[in-house]
């Protein structure tokens, strides 16, 4: 039998042994993607890290939809952001802080926070050599391999100890922007045949400024950075129950070792249902760009998003990406605070004329699929609506923008891996599944 033959076979036995019917997650109770029936999330843990609410619920216990609200250690997202803006200073550092602490720094501590972040910026020359060996188009699959390496380079790996955790997460988050801003210059030269530039991070700088320092050679604005660095603040945290972070937690349940357990956590937010978002709605507003001729009428966007959601128009998959959160309902107030932002940024740049376009397809999108679904519950535009808008008017390329969710939430990441490792009564998270195969007599080889 030929090789090529038997993995077509062995795929076509696939389609009936993968087979369960779905009123059989109903017959067994089964929560399909840890959702109950109502919408919610299935309750699996506790944390003291970060909340996420899109609805309420009723003296009956219906859930009411609510504005959206995000909370790091129980101070709401917007507290914490609001003051960063007014006073024109950067704050993803002193967020990591907090995430890992608990606490918000004073002045002296976060002084000597950002000087620790700075120390761990540059990189062992073996993992340069290794990101160049490791050469490719998916800086994701390189960060996460990169992070791998770094187990080996460690002169304590494994232990699990509070004060080694704490050391791990705070060389992890202040090494990732240079990893990806590395690995992505190395692309560019390889694969794009332009110039190999390697700056090594400044000691004066912020974390997102280096960032772009690194990847653009000092070719952004002040506003640029400010903006990435709100960027990394509002994607730092988002729950125990996001996939990514509960995929780290899962695995940091298992003692595992802190690489092992964020290479996972990369992995998971790798795939387009999760981090990869932003790209997808990125792709479809330059599409809108190009077959809707007026940016103005509604007419027409209502009429080109109908047939998409008809499955007519774009790729065919009947969504309209960025619109709708598995939690939010009323707003996302991540998206609420990039929409405002990037009206700011798109002045800057020029580009108020598609910033404009752009409200109105989340308008209309809206609008369309609670129109289309039939639903009573309110549907919002969800943080990757405007994220990648804004990726792409600071100037940076579509093969980092899933990358910098992970420079952001490898912050979170390593919070809920030193909690999960530190709470009483902890133990290995393991649900359980129902086999519902028949049992089969055993046919000997002969007779098969």
């Amino acid at each position: 039998m030929r090789k090529e033959y038997l993995i077509y076979k062995l795929s076509d036995d696939v389609k009936e042994s993968c087979k369960i019917p779905k009123e059989a997650f109903q017959k067994y109770g089964v929560k399909r993607g840890l959702r109950n029936d109502d919408g919610s999330g299935v309750l699996v843990g506790l944390t003291n890290i970060g909340n996420v609410m899109g609805y309420e619920r009723d003296a009956d216990g219906h859930l009411v939809p609510c504005p959206g609200k995000l909370y790091y250690r129980g101070y709401e997202l917007d507290d914490l952001v609001s003051p960063i803006l007014k006073e024109k200073r950067f704050g993803f550092e002193e967020i990591v802080y907090l995430l890992l602490s608990g606490k918000l720094p004073d002045r002296e501590e976060l002084a000597a926070f950002r000087e620790l972040l700075n120390d761990n910026m540059p990189l062992d020359h073996r993992t340069i050599v290794n990101i160049i060996d490791l050469e490719g188009n998916n800086i994701m699959n390189i960060l996460a391999r990169c992070v791998l390496e770094m187990y080996t380079l460690d002169p304590n790996p494994d232990d699990i100890s509070r004060d080694n955790l704490m050391r791990q997460s705070i060389e992890l988050i202040a090494k990732f922007p240079t990893i990806i801003a590395y690995a992505y210059n190395i692309y560019r030269h390889s694969v794009q045949g332009r110039s190999l530039h390697i700056r090594h991070p400044r000691e004066n700088l912020s974390l997102a400024e280096n960032f772009l320092y690194m990847i653009k050679y000092g070719d952004y604005t002040p506003l640029d950075a400010h903006m990435l660095d709100l960027l990394l603040i509002i994607q730092a945290e988002h729950g125990g129950g996001n996939n990514s972070t509960f995929t780290v937690r899962v695995t940091s349940s298992t003692r595992t070792d802190t690489y092992s357990s964020i290479a996972a956590g990369i992995g998971s937010l790798k795939g387009p249902l999760h981090g990869g978002a932003n790209i997808k709605v990125v792709n479809m507003f330059h599409h809108l760009k190009e077959h809707i001729n007026d940016w103005t009428s509604i007419e027409e966007i209502d009429s080109y998003l109908k047939r998409m959601l008809n499955k007519e128009a774009y790729d065919k998959t009947g969504l309209i990406y960025g619109i709708g959160h598995a939690v939010y309902t009323m707003s996302d107030p991540r998206a609420v605070e990039l929409k405002r932002l990037a009206g700011e940024l798109a002045k800057e740049k020029g580009r108020s004329d598609e910033y404009n376009f752009l409200r109105l397809i989340e308008q209309e999108g809206v609008k369309c699929v609670s129109e289309f679904r039939k639903t009573r519950k309110p549907i919002c535009a969800n943080l990757d609506f405007y994220s990648g808008f804004i990726y792409e008017m600071i100037g940076l390329p579509q093969e980092i923008y899933t990358p910098i969710f992970a420079m952001a939430r490898i912050a979170g990441w390593t919070a809920h891996r030193i909690e999960e490792l530190n709470f009483e009564g902890r133990r290995i998270i393991r649900p359980a599944y129902t086999n519902i195969q028949n049992t089969k007599k055993y046919v000997p080889l002969e007779d098969r």
